[in-house]
């Protein structure tokens, strides 16, 4: 029972957070799209707006797949807690909850991603773990890279919740696309 719950807490995040990087990549499943995502980038201060929306898509996507998969393991939740971290930081003047905008989800998911990583793959994956020379080198680049997100939202604009590349009506997040 507990390996069949391991693999479904890996599908279940991995596959929402393939879903909304396709999203912000492709305007897939009613996204946006790269260029509606990279205004909402700009918006908060993760400029050049199209690069930094490609790269949460792509965070976003491939940790998905690779979370789901278990392949390369703990390079998929790395991925995950590194988009969700700058999410929860653009997320973060509307409060902790997602009705207002605020942080709810991705701080879940950034708790969810933290806590698959520490648990491993569990019996269930695809292909061989990360090796500790190759996963303490992922967690420095994913680290590098979300740190340079956090900052640039700090010292960003004064983006007001409102600031939005989607209407309210279809969202639960103000700022949907620059998480």
């Amino acid at each position: 029972m507990r390996n069949a719950a391991h693999v479904a807490a890996r599908v279940v995040l991995g596959g929402y957070l393939v879903v909304h990087g396709a999203q912000k990549l492709f305007g897939a499943f009613g996204g946006p799209g790269l260029d509606t995502a990279a205004a909402g980038f700009d918006a908060v201060g993760l400029t050049p707006g199209k690069q930094m929306a490609a790269l949460a898509g792509v965070s976003e996507v491939s940790g998905g797949l690779l979370t789901a998969s278990g392949i390369a393991h703990p390079l998929g939740p790395i991925a995950i807690v590194g988009a969700m971290t700058a999410a929860s930081a653009v997320h973060r003047k509307a409060g902790p909850l997602g009705a207002n905008g605020g942080y709810e989800l991705p701080l879940t998911n950034l708790a969810f991603a933290t806590a698959l990583a520490v648990a491993g793959p569990g019996p269930f994956h695809l292909g061989p773990p990360l090796s500790k020379r190759l996963t303490a080198a992922a967690f420095v680049g994913a680290a590098t890279l979300t740190a340079v997100s956090v900052v640039k939202l700090l010292n960003g604009p004064a983006a007001s919740p409102a600031v939005a590349d989607e209407p309210a009506s279809e969202t639960s997040e103000p700022i949907a696309n620059a998480s």
